[in-house]
């Protein structure tokens, strides 16, 4: 049996995101994984292309992920801004990478438990990636080279965890005399259902980044274009079904796709009173964190 190829496309995370947990659920193969439990069904899986025409299109926030604004907002400052950059310490068993690190401060490590001895690496400094991208496309817009990678290749494959996210590659193009940044992300595997639209809202925001940074370099507005999303795993984990029927099937089935009266709808504008007040308790839970050097008491 061949792994599905699926393609979705729509405007915004949210519609995308939405569209691609139907037709995996309809469409993905059954196979095992290595996190499996004795208990747990095969996941459904598949090849995903998510194609998003509008990022920041409304509404983009979508209810039935498992999570809330708050945790968006978590998210998208550990992308963008590495706030949890500290966490990584694999000597002591905590993270080995974040995203941000691997894309603004690449680097070799000297050490590692893993079964293969990483070579030391000749880079004093890290590699900020993203700085490089953004220098490269202010220069030269139409260039194939502004890319950003996060695989080590002798040092992830045996970590328990490796890094989902491969790469970062973005480009500019202009239509109608306006600048537009698109942006293409891989995976090597993904959560479908529990980690990718965190992760379509954080690398979007991203993308808004490195736009708004390209535009202060060469004085011109650069606006966010399409982003497209290539997953080579795209899975639903047996453990989530029950979850995934109760929750988010549930909901689709309940409530129309956008209403302005949030109990009849399943998707909410990112500029919504509740939506923001998330947000700014997602900051609050940060703060929180700083102070104590833990993790907020009310996030877990």
């Amino acid at each position: 049996m061949r792994l599905p190829v699926i393609l979705i496309e729509g405007d915004s995370i949210a519609e995308v995101w939405e569209k691609s947990l139907l037709a995996l659920w309809e469409k993905g193969m059954n196979i095992k994984t290595e996190y499996d439990k004795v208990i747990d069904p095969p996941s459904k899986d598949a090849t995903m292309i998510m194609v998003i025409n509008q990022p920041f299109s409304e509404p983009r926030i979508h209810m039935g992920f498992p999570g809330g604004p708050e945790d968006l907002e978590k998210y998208r400052q550990e992308v963008v801004f590495g706030i949890h950059d500290h966490w990584i310490n694999p000597e002591e068993g905590k993270w080995t990478y974040t995203y941000h690190d691997r894309l603004f401060n690449y680097n070799l490590p000297q050490n590692s438990k893993c079964t293969i001895q990483p070579v030391k690496s000749k880079i004093s400094n890290g590699v900020n990636q993203i700085k490089y991208l953004i220098d490269k496309l202010s220069s030269t817009h139409y260039s194939r080279r502004a890319q950003a990678i996060t695989w080590i290749p002798f040092y992830d494959p045996n970590t328990y965890d490796p890094p989902c996210l491969q790469r970062v590659w973005c480009r500019i193009c202009e239509e109608n005399k306006d600048l537009y940044l698109v942006m293409n992300t891989h995976w090597r595997s993904r959560d479908a259902y529990r980690a990718a639209f965190m992760n379509l809202f954080g690398l979007t925001e991203l993308q808004k980044y490195i736009a708004e940074e390209i535009s202060k370099k060469i004085k011109r507005e650069v606006k966010v274009g399409r982003y497209v999303d290539i997953a080579d795993s795209y899975h639903i984990y047996g453990e989530s079904f029950s979850d995934f029927k109760d929750r988010f099937l549930n909901l689709l089935n309940k409530r129309e796709f956008y209403n302005s009266e949030r109990a009849k709808s399943r998707t909410m504008r990112s500029d919504d009173p509740a939506v923001v007040e998330g947000f700014k308790y997602g900051k609050k839970l940060l703060e929180m964190e700083k102070q104590t050097g833990k993790k907020g008491a009310a996030e877990y």
